[in-house]
């Protein structure tokens, strides 16, 4: 019954986002309500909610730090991409891609989504892109080096299944590869479609026939004359080392994520806007931002809290498990890669590596599958994992390029889809896990 609801819950509110009749915020709030009074949980239905908040938290503080953290450093790698691109398409969409495989070389989405979308959107709408090719580019470079050893996945499964995490990332390095390859394609194609969309932006010319450079300011955000005294491009040097210093710090884990970002933010703040007045204006200006993404982050905690307290994960846990018939046990490998799809997708990464992984590492034995073995395989559903309504950083992605989280789903879901088949087969034909396997 509880597995029932479970599935239910999640289906019903993919449902109301997709088909637009609620907003992700009210749906993420409402519905699991909903369904754990139907479970009759209400009388500790508050407990759920408050230590699911409790989870998102440090996401949250981190979120609204990270958004804070702005002084118009990226200006200046606009104009860069400017250069290149020059109003080309599928020169957009390509640079992208390559800019996001760069930035989450730090293992975290959500900075990663603020980074890339901050740089790249006012380009997007200048050249009038569709910003979907923006969400997904970004989206599908992340989910691939989201599988670096710093990352959160590869380290769930190194915790759960007990073997070193450098037993399960090194032999990924050349499936990681191939990913990122795909992703460039695509990007490539997605870009070449645009192109046949739009056409190319006419470039002017002289006389003498020389091209006449955009001026690269018009396509820069639509700013005014507050906001524009609020920026500091003169001292981007300073805020490079700066932020370089952050990223070196996220990939040290010098201290947790959230508490990182609240210090860069202060010392920006300080060396940047030393007087009280203009650290005001700086907050303020970005306070509706910071407001919209984290609301969504605490509502997106209670919906996982109340999956995981009413006991609903668990009950889904064992019925995905016991719909395997026995006889499917020498190809346990692929299927565990198969089964991370939807297995990731409705359940968090904590439900399915800590609590469905270990079962079909165990079963795998009689086969002789090695459990590092499944545990590569357990990593193939990351890219459709992360189009999840239960993953809080693709609602800050959505929010800030400001298309709509059903409308990033159905746009990607082929393509990630894609990519993780690209995972899989790359993972059999490079021996990283066996299609079938006997007890030796």
């Amino acid at each position: 019954m509880l597995s029932l609801l479970g599935y239910g819950m999640i289906v019903v509110f993919m449902i109301l986002i997709m088909t637009k009749k609620l907003s992700a915020l009210t749906a993420l709030t409402i519905i699991p309500i909903i369904f754990a009074l139907i479970a009759g949980f209400g009388s500790e239905m508050g407990d759920m909610m408050i230590d699911g908040l409790k989870k998102v938290a440090p996401t949250a503080i981190m979120v609204i730090f990270a958004i804070l953290f702005d002084t118009g450093l990226f200006d200046p790698i606009i104009r860069f991409f400017l250069r290149i691109i020059n109003g080309d398409p599928v020169k957009a969409v390509m640079c992208t891609a390559l800019l996001a495989a760069m930035v989450s070389l730090d293992g975290d989405g959500s900075t990663t989504y603020m980074i890339c979308v901050t740089a790249m959107l006012p380009l997007f709408k200048r050249i009038r892109l569709d910003p979907l090719a923006l969400t997904c580019v970004v989206f599908l470079s992340g989910s691939v080096t989201n599988l670096l050893p710093w990352g959160g996945p590869l380290v769930r499964v190194s915790a759960s299944l007990k073997i070193e995490s450098s037993d399960l990332f090194i032999p990924l390095i050349p499936s990681m590869i191939s990913g990122l390859v795909g992703v460039l394609v695509l990007s490539w194609y997605i870009g070449v479609r645009e192109r046949r969309r739009l056409g190319k932006l006419s470039i002017q010319t002289n006389s003498q026939g020389s091209v006449i450079e955009d001026d690269a300011e018009s396509y820069l955000p639509a700013i005014n004359e507050v906001n524009e005294e609020l920026r500091r491009p003169k001292m981007f040097w300073l805020n490079a080392a700066l932020t370089l210093a952050l990223m070196v710090s996220l990939v040290m884990e010098l201290l947790p994520l959230s508490v990182l970002f609240m210090v860069a933010f202060a010392i920006a703040l300080l060396i940047n806007y030393p007087h009280l007045d203009a650290q005001r204006q700086r907050i303020a200006a970005h306070a509706p931002a910071a407001l919209n993404q984290t609301s969504i982050f605490l509502a997106a905690g209670i919906f996982a809290g109340i999956l995981s307290g009413t006991g609903m994960v668990s009950a889904m846990s064992n019925t995905l498990l016991d719909v395997l018939p026995l006889s499917w046990g020498p190809y346990l490998a692929p299927i565990t890669a198969l089964i991370s799809l939807p297995g990731t997708f409705f359940m968090s990464n904590d439900a399915f590596y800590y609590g469905v992984l270990p079962v079909l590492a165990e079963a795998a034995k009689a086969y002789g599958i090695d459990p590092v073995e499944i545990g590569r395989a357990s990593l193939v559903g990351q890219p459709v994992h992360l189009l999840s309504p239960l993953v809080a950083s693709t609602y800050l992605l959505v929010g800030l390029a400001g298309v709509e989280f059903s409308d990033h789903q159905k746009y990607t879901f082929k393509w990630a889809f894609l990519l993780c088949m690209i995972f899989l087969g790359s993972g059999l034909l490079l021996g990283l896990y066996p299609l079938y396997s006997v007890a030796g």
